[in-house]
């Protein structure tokens, strides 16, 4: 799917998914919502109707070896637009997201950015939640993947893409990005589904995340990161 409605630069939506039924069409559809822009889905094996629903909304569907990394990096080579956006599977974009991203890339020194985060339920805990991820973001300059990142496709290339590892891919982009050049961090707000808090338990799944997170910038390896994900699921 690719609408091309005026000379603004192709905007390449890649989203990574794997067993996505229940959450990918709303994805899609809000994707879908913009001026001169492409979708193409990476799947990494779905045993579900992922690829089938995302084909019947209209958009290319790529096959690649699971992992969000090498997913990206898939659904990146496949792609045509001199700016990437990578969105979870689970999160969709604001609406005018098209606007926002080519506004925030006319800085010559920006290489790149994400949106602020939203989740999809309201309570005062995920408020919270909300506000503690967006304080870290702009505080330490460690937005996550599902901010949906996006960056303009020759800073992309000077990286090499997404290192392959089972774990923080995202928080090492942009690390490695950050060196490029300026990463800019919208106002709005991209709304991720609220269900890994909902099912595993938001006070647990907070606590992970950010352990995870200071575990890794003290140079534990992705791969001892991830048994240790695997242990406390």
């Amino acid at each position: 799917m690719e609408k091309n409605t005026n000379n603004s630069p192709l905007i390449s939506v890649v989203i990574p998914a794997l067993n996505e039924e229940g959450s990918i069409e709303a994805t899609l559809e809000a994707a879908k919502n913009a001026a001169t822009v492409e979708v193409i889905v990476a799947d990494g094996g779905s045993s579900d109707n992922t690829a089938e629903i995302c084909r019947s909304c209209g958009v290319r569907v790529i096959n690649s070896p699971p992992g969000r990394g090498p997913q990206m990096n898939a659904g990146a080579k496949a792609s045509k637009g001199d700016i990437i956006l990578f969105l979870h599977a689970d999160t969709l974009l604001p609406s005018g997201y098209d606007g926002t991203v080519r506004a925030a890339l006319i800085d010559k020194n920006t290489v790149g950015g994400t949106f602020s985060f939203a989740l999809s339920r309201s309570s005062r805990v995920f408020s919270l939640i909300t506000f503690m991820v967006n304080l870290r973001s702009k505080l330490m300059g460690l937005p996550y993947g599902d901010q949906a990142i996006f960056v303009r496709r020759s800073e992309f290339e000077k990286l090499g893409g997404f290192n392959p590892v089972p774990i923080m891919e995202d928080v090492a982009f942009i690390r490695a990005l950050k060196k490029l050049g300026k990463i800019k961090i919208v106002d709005d707000a991209v709304i991720t589904s609220s269900r890994r808090w909902e099912k595993e338990g938001w006070l647990k799944t907070t606590v992970r995340n950010q352990v995870l997170l200071y575990l890794y910038l003290l140079g534990v390896s992705p791969e001892r990161l991830y048994r240790f994900y695997k242990a406390v699921r």
